[in-house]
């Protein structure tokens, strides 16, 4: 679950690492009001979405007057922003951070994420903070330094020492104190609420000799919400694929991708192994569709209404393999779907394990036109003839 700038700096300054003085607004009323209370000229107004890549795009401005802050206010608020993370299609900006400026002496960029290698949480630091930092650490492997955590012993202040006294050129003086805290208290952050992802970039230290996080980004563990239940108050749901928040209700793991070709299955790795079928045949997944092994009728029904909700849909490529989903459970769902949404696009059905010659009857003395194959070799060239048609 991926938490706004606004919402992560809130968090910092709860933990004690500093953040500039700012105010989020949702209208250019609003704007015009928090000029009289943050510090400015200048201001900085920062579109707020789950996106990088803000300020190449136009979501972030610097600006030098009142009326200034509330034009740019108005030229962000309601309008699709688009960025290199968000696609052609871009995200609606619904509110907007108003911060003051701070006059900046050096950057830096930190990082808390999990070493899927190591499987431990692991820092990451780096004199090359700001917009370009994904492009120098492309260009060169030694760009950012990484520092593993021992998450039995916990923050050890040798941790932070070792990432600082890496720098050529050194930290400018009496920057070291503020960056060694700051990254004892990230860490924090990231262990107590169980995130994947904390991140600072830039982590500036000022020309008044003080360090501040002037951007923040906070992605947490959906596996672990269970743990962090006042932290589903901050999602943001205005931003998620309708069809996503569709399935989150009724349990079904789904996540739409850009193809043609809709998919349902029972397992995480049989989904993956569906779509490399799907585009070996030529055409591109729409979705990836898990209902897990534990569904029943009504989530196979909830499923196929998921995917043929997507218009981008030409085809349905369902592929079970029974155990604890029988499949004659599965066969009963899909006709209760046909039925009910009056399907009339090509279905695809490969059925195998538990009770599959009664869910293979059941789909055939339906009257019901389903394509029936035996095993992945026959779907795919089903999939092939619909993608050609």
């Amino acid at each position: 679950m991926k938490l706004h700038e606004y919402q992560a700096k809130d968090i910092f300054m709860k933990s004690g690492i500093p953040i500039p003085n700012g105010q989020l607004v949702t209208s250019a009323d609003q704007a015009n009001k928090v000029t009289q209370i943050i510090n400015g000229p200048p201001w900085v107004v920062k579109a707020q979405i789950h996106a990088g890549g803000r300020g190449k795009a136009g979501g972030v401005k610097v600006v030098h007057y009142p009326y200034e802050v509330v034009t740019a206010t108005e030229a962000m608020l309601e309008k699709p922003l688009r960025t290199a993370q968000t696609g052609p299609e871009g995200v609606v900006v619904n509110q907007i951070l108003i911060e003051e400026r701070v006059e900046v002496d050096s950057e830096f960029y930190l990082s808390m994420v999990v070493d899927r290698d190591t499987a431990c949480p692991t820092m990451l630091f780096s004199q090359a903070g700001g917009t370009e930092i994904e492009t120098q650490a492309a260009r060169s492997s030694g760009v950012i330094q990484k520092e593993h955590i021992d998450p039995v012993s916990g923050w050890m202040p040798h941790y932070a020492r070792n990432l600082l006294y890496t720098l050529d050129p050194p930290p400018p003086p009496g920057a070291m104190p503020g960056l060694m805290s700051v990254m004892a208290k990230l860490y924090k952050v990231f262990m107590t609420l169980d995130c994947s992802l904390v991140e600072i970039n830039p982590l500036v230290f000022t020309k008044d000799r003080k360090v501040y996080a002037l951007d923040g980004k906070i992605t947490l563990d959906e596996n672990a919400l269970f743990r962090q239940k006042e932290l589903l108050a901050l999602e943001d749901t205005r931003e998620k694929d309708p069809l996503e928040l569709m399935a989150e209700k009724y349990h079904l793991n789904y996540i739409r991708l850009d193809g043609n070709i809709g998919a349902m299955v029972n397992g995480a790795g049989l989904a993956m192994a569906t779509m490399d079928v799907i585009k070996l045949a030529g055409a591109q997944p729409a979705n990836f569709l898990d209902v897990g092994g534990g569904a029943n009728e009504d989530m196979i029904t909830k499923g196929i209404e998921i995917i043929l909700k997507d218009e981008r849909v030409r085809a349905i490529l369902i592929n079970i393999f029974g155990g604890i989903l029988r499949c004659d459970v599965l066969a009963r769902g899909v006709l209760a779907a046909a039925e009910k949404t009056q399907m009339d696009l090509p279905l695809i059905v490969r059925l195998e394990g538990t009770n599959v010659e009664e869910g293979r009857k059941i789909l055939k003395d339906s009257g019901l036109k389903f394509l029936v194959a035996s095993d992945l070799s026959e779907a795919a060239q089903l999939v092939s003839q619909q993608v050609k048609g």
